[in-house]
């Protein structure tokens, strides 16, 4: 079990190694500040044998003169060398943090949406924050000890070895049981702090919900609920970092008892060589002064296990996601603007695990510049079959075409340059109207195209209303808005797109009436010449479309146009008459 840990280590650790080699150059800068403070406090305990024999016991008065300035010439170099250390694996610590965290945030940009579909919000979140941030104490903090120490180790050993061979050999077999505790603890230390860092990612899922569910909480008296919840996930976390904080404080315990026995027993050697006349006062406080040097160093050697360990762990979570495959981009074909002709032949599709066929040998085809509506039941399939589309999703068997090209055989970026989204659920960022409007790509676009968009979705309709107008902050997902204000600022972004196909996802479900008639001028315009596919709530929205299917349990029951499904007094007919009816 330890050895598989350690060899993952290894390889964990040599992965996140590549992001320090671009600094080497101030990585050389650290080593080289390391080096010198480790030798200078070695040279620090040497000088106690002088100031001991020479200065104190014989009383020489030139060595009393030339041992003050030694001291503050090693004090000066030693701040010097320790300014320089940290501030150089301060600076490759942040710029690796960075690149991670880049690197781990253009994953998100490139990995396919059942990724996502699987994954909880709370703990992807809490990987680029906190499992991050353990990386970063990883590279930094652990570097420095354990370079830093290690070599101040050696120079206190050489010190030691000088002064006295006899009473270095007793210490000298203290460090293999020290190294032995260190390898056992560091199985302790990583499997905890794995547990840690899942566990954080439930406090955020749990937080998260809270914060964007607030009116629910509220509405529903979901006070305690949440509290019960967070404590559970707390009480984890908690009880997982004081498992660590026990082996990391036992295993500084355990060394700190050996050391113990270890300098009991150098005391005592020491003071029979005393005797015979092979050790002096100053040699004496020189070994012991380089003994207790060492204590600090083993010690932090000890803990910094720890921080690697919670480090690994956390680098071993990034690099999880980082080796999640991409969507698949094979295609060639790059066609901008298409002509829109849409046609899905015996479509098939799945969300995989044991949910069945989604989607059941779906045909049907859409000409250019024409609307196809997709009505039926909630759950019948209508919004998979429209993902499939941009591919979100890949399908299982059977084809879409654009043009009459398979969609795989476009690239990704052709494929969703050609089409434009309105959705139920608009999503805006917290950036200003102007800048939901032309997102991405779109900030390409003139400023007089911006406008002709906004006109044409009435957003200035609102826009010129506010204070800052077309520069005023929306807030997180547009929540300084109405709902009819979003789905406006969405349409003008289709709008600017301009793509020759377009996909309405329900897009007035959420609105009233009042609000869906305002809108649906803008719509009108948005459809305009182009291959239209539209999900509709409300009937009366598709009753002009060219073509209407209806979709039950992921299969196409009827279709036709409006009139003709009336007449044929079908699935569509029932539907159409309750809607009627109820309003």
């Amino acid at each position: 079990m330890s050895s598989r840990i350690d060899a993952g280590t290894t390889v964990v650790y040599r992965r996140l190694w590549r992001y320090v080699v671009p600094h080497k150059l101030i990585g050389l800068i650290a080593i080289v500040g390391m080096t010198a403070t480790a030798l200078i406090e070695a040279s620090l305990v040497y000088l106690l044998e002088p100031l001991m024999d020479d200065a104190l016991v014989a009383q020489n008065l030139e060595t009393a003169k030339w041992m003050p300035l030694a001291f503050i010439a090693i004090f000066i170099a030693r701040g010097i060398a320790g300014f320089s250390t940290e501030a150089s694996l301060g600076w490759i610590g942040r710029n690796v943090i960075s690149a991670l965290r880049r690197d781990v945030f253009g994953k998100f940009l490139t990995l396919p949406t059942r990724f996502f579909d699987r994954q909880n919000t709370g703990p992807l979140l809490s990987r680029m924050t906190y499992n991050v941030e353990m990386v970063a104490e990883s590279v930094t903090s652990v570097v420095t000890i354990a370079v830093r120490d290690v070599l101040t180790v050696f120079a206190a050993f050489g010190v030691m070895l000088l002064q006295s061979p006899t009473l270095t050999i007793f210490i000298a077999i203290l460090f293999p049981v020290v190294a032995v505790i260190v390898r056992i603890l560091g199985v302790a230390f990583r499997r905890y702090s794995s547990r840690i860092q899942d566990t954080v990612g439930e406090v955020t899922q749990v937080t998260e919900e809270v914060v964007r569910g607030n009116w629910v909480v509220k509405a529903f008296g979901g006070y305690d609920y949440e509290r019960r919840r967070l404590n559970e996930v707390d009480g984890k976390n908690k009880k997982q970092n004081l498992k660590l904080i026990r082996a990391r404080s036992l295993g500084v315990a355990v060394t700190q008892v050996i050391f113990g026995f270890g300098i009991a027993l150098v005391i005592y050697v020491a003071s029979q060589e005393s005797i015979d006349g092979n050790l002096t006062p100053g040699q004496f406080i020189s070994f012991f002064g380089a003994m207790m040097l060492m204590l600090q160093p083993v010690r932090r050697i000890t803990n910094v296990n720890a921080t690697l360990q919670r480090g690994v762990a956390a680098a071993d979570s990034l690099f999880s996601i980082m080796d999640e495959p991409d969507e698949v981009d094979t295609g060639t074909v790059e066609k901008n603007p298409a002509d829109g002709t849409v046609e899905f032949r015996n479509v098939c599709f799945s969300y995989g695990g044991d949910s069945g066929l989604v989607l059941k040998n779906i045909s049907v085809k859409v000409d250019t510049g024409k609307t196809l509506a997709i009505v039926g039941h909630s759950g019948s399939g209508k919004s998979t079959l429209i993902s499939l589309l941009p591919r979100f999703y890949d399908l299982d068997s059977g084809d879409i075409l654009l043009d009459g090209t398979p969609i795989r055989d476009y690239t990704l970026t052709s494929l969703r340059d050609n089409i434009s989204l309105v959705s139920q659920d608009v999503v805006l960022f917290n950036d200003t109207i102007e800048n939901n409007l032309a997102y991405g790509q779109l900030r390409q676009h003139s400023r007089a195209k911006l406008l002709q968009a906004a006109e044409a979705a009435h957003v200035l309709d609102f826009a010129n209303d506010l204070p800052k107008g077309l520069k005023t902050m929306v807030g997180d997902r547009g929540v300084l808005l109405s709902g009819g204000q979003r789905q406006r600022i969405a349409i003008g972004r289709a709008l600017l797109k301009n793509a020759p196909v377009l996909i309405l996802d329900e897009a007035t479900s959420s609105l009233d009436t009042l609000s869906e008639r305002r809108i649906q001028g803008a719509l009108n315009e948005l459809m305009k010449n182009r291959t239209t596919l539209v999900i509709a709530h409300r009937l009366s929205t598709v009753e002009k479309a060219d073509c209407i299917i209806v979709l039950d349990a992921g299969r196409i029951i009827e279709s036709g146009a409006h009139s003709e499904l009336l007449a044929a007094n079908g699935h569509y007919a029932a539907l159409y008459r309750m809607q009627f009816s109820d309003e």
